[in-house]
């Protein structure tokens, strides 16, 4: 089994494949304070809590927004599952081009994404991640990466919109009964909910623009689906496209190893 472990900023999310067959998928808070030893703690509960052990894992694969957890990760690999894992980086065959003014600026997920988008759905395509910070990334239909945008993620303008604001209170995001709040609470969920509505359908409409009428558009991460429910613009939702991405690049990266 391949054990697939994607480190963000908010949480991280693990996957454990057979083959081509996602088996099962956990996603936990990410804590900058966390040992090594306390991460394998968590992981092995899970482990153990869906039947499955340590030893049944065959290989890792990890990719990493988060640099100082990066190092914690290997180690907890190492120690606990007995294998050097594969980490996404630079130089790690991904299955697509990327045409970046600097590639080594672009966030492993991004990369990740793209190359999972681009083996199931094609190209053109632009792949929207509902993460930490809410990106957009655009795929050419010869499979290049091309870049694309980056807004703060639906939670943290939320929760911004709490700590810089002295009366307005911490929400949580549920739909508003309609767009014109009656309270202050349903006035926040409107301009929050239906304001990242109409970003992401203008931010389509302008790569949809520069990429052609044809070009497909995907989500993922944890508000995707609460999202896609407001819009047509949306056409796919993939909440597990990260964790493909990353078997699809082990498998190209796996005869290196």
């Amino acid at each position: 089994m391949l054990l697939c472990i994607d480190v963000g900023n908010t949480n991280i999310v693990l996957g454990l494949y057979s083959g081509d067959d996602l088996l099962t998928h956990w996603r936990i808070s990410t804590d900058h304070d966390r040992m090594p030893d306390e991460y394998a703690m968590v992981v092995l509960g899970l482990f153990a809590h869906a039947g499955y052990h340590a030893q049944q894992v065959e290989d890792v694969i990890i990719a990493s927004v988060v640099p100082p957890l990066t190092d914690r990760f290997q180690e907890m690999v190492r120690a606990y599952f007995g294998h050097e894992p594969m980490v996404v980086g630079t130089g790690t065959r991904t299955g697509v081009s990327i045409r970046y003014d600097r590639p080594q600026e672009v966030g492993a997920d991004r990369v990740i994404n793209v190359a999972a988008a681009y083996q199931q759905y094609g190209g053109p395509a632009c792949i929207v991640d509902f993460g930490t910070g809410t990106t957009f990334d655009a795929l050419s239909a010869q499979g290049e990466y091309l870049g694309g945008a980056i807004a703060p993620g639906v939670r943290v303008a939320a929760e911004a919109l709490f700590q810089r604001t002295a009366k307005l209170p911490r929400v949580d995001l549920q739909r508003p009964p309609r767009a014109i709040g009656g309270n202050t609470v349903d006035a926040m969920r409107s301009g929050i909910l239906f304001g990242y509505v109409g970003l992401v359908e203008g931010l389509v409409a302008r790569f949809r623009a520069e990429l052609g009428p044809n070009m497909r558009v995907i989500a993922t991460g944890g508000l995707a689906e609460i999202i896609a429910a407001e819009t047509p613009v949306i056409e796919f939702v993939d909440p597990w496209l990260t964790l493909k991405g990353m078997r699809i690049i082990y498998d190209l990266n796996r005869g290196a190893r």
